[in-house]
């Protein structure tokens, strides 16, 4: 089969020939439907030699749907033919944690050497990929892979991010969102199907900002100076209830920092290597400031209920998975709007 391979530290990933993995006990063959693509993978393959922390080659691609097309022996739950999703975050799924359904959370995956397909297992820029159990899929019935597909990551992250902050997300509040990319774009739809807050989107892209305008954002901002005063005057002097940073980066962290009120919410999403320290009134006094990472399967369930009732859309751009590289580097300058999603 083909497949999208980081092989070597430094080098750009490449298209090749592998074989067709089979599914032993418990396992599940998926012939990839669909398959997104992350700015993690630039992040992963940005990292140098003496610290990479998986084996090389690694297929990439931890957004992944599929048609299921063999079954390893004791799977019951699934049958040949469904159409379902990949759940990315995989753990030990016997501790406390994982038996909520927070595997994103399992403190063993580690030590266990449990890796989400994509990061550090085999995934799903392939033609076929192998999920580990059956409780990592999630059928997805007629709904189209194509579009359905960055749920598992584009959508799932913002979606458990929101979840955690929606005490926050009352009527009258201000919330923003700073990055209208892959994940900002699908939040900003989330927030007005999930809450009756204000929502603020900022970015540098013009064209950013016009598809937030587009997709339910109630006001849409340069990322700049002057957001500042411009959220503080949207908000009637009160600040930011919430903000969701899906860059990471310094300055747009500092940014989160500056425009939010007091008792609000910073989730920094983006990985962009920025970082926000915290004092005794900065942020303001009641300021909880935390990371995400991921969400759980249940929280993946629910957006694909979303999806079927159609409150969430995600903007999506198909290739071929001949293309693969060329997308990453068309995503490297910042020419993808949306999700990139392979189409094997």
């Amino acid at each position: 089969m083909r497949a999208v391979q980081y092989r070597e530290v430094g080098a750009p990933p490449r298209v090749v020939d592998v074989a067709v993995p089979e599914p032993g006990p418990g396992q599940i063959l998926l012939r990839v439907t669909a398959a997104g693509v992350c700015h993690s993978d630039l992040e992963v393959m940005s990292w140098p030699a003496d610290s990479f922390p998986y084996a090389l080659p690694l297929t990439l691609g931890h957004e992944g749907a599929g048609e299921v097309v063999a079954l390893g022996s004791g799977v019951t739950r699934v049958s040949e033919g469904d159409s379902v999703l990949v759940y990315g975050p995989w753990g030990c799924g016997v501790c406390r944690v994982c038996s909520t359904g927070r595997e994103n959370y399992c403190p063993h995956a580690a030590e266990l050497g449990i890796l989400p397909p994509g990061l550090g297992s085999p995934g799903a820029l392939a033609e076929y990929v192998l999920v580990d159990s059956e409780r990592h899929v999630v059928p997805i019935g007629d709904l189209d892979p194509v579009t359905t597909v960055p749920l598992t990551d584009a959508g799932l992250t913002p979606y458990h991010a929101i979840k955690r902050a929606q005490p926050r997300l009352y009527a009258g509040s201000t919330t923003v969102v700073i990055g209208v990319g892959g994940l900002g774009h699908v939040a900003i739809q989330l927030l007005r199907a999930m809450s009756a807050t204000t929502v603020v989107a900022l970015d540098v892209r013009e064209q950013s900002r016009e598809l937030a305008l587009q997709l339910g954002a109630h006001h849409a901002l340069p990322s700049d100076e002057g957001a500042v005063s411009a959220i503080r005057e949207l908000s009637g002097g009160a600040g930011a209830s919430a903000v969701f940073d899906f860059v990471g980066a310094q300055p747009t962290v500092d940014l989160s920092a500056n425009v939010v009120g007091m008792d609000a919410a910073i989730t920094l999403v983006g990985i962009g290597g920025g970082a926000l320290p915290v004092s005794f009134g900065s942020p303001p006094f009641g300021s909880v400031v935390g990371t995400t990472y991921w969400g759980a399967r249940a929280e993946l369930m629910e957006l694909v209920e979303l999806a079927r009732q159609d409150a969430v859309r995600v903007h999506v751009e198909r290739y071929g998975l001949e293309q693969a590289p060329e997308v990453y580097d068309r995503m490297r300058a910042g020419r993808i709007h949306g999700r990139a999603v392979i189409v094997p």
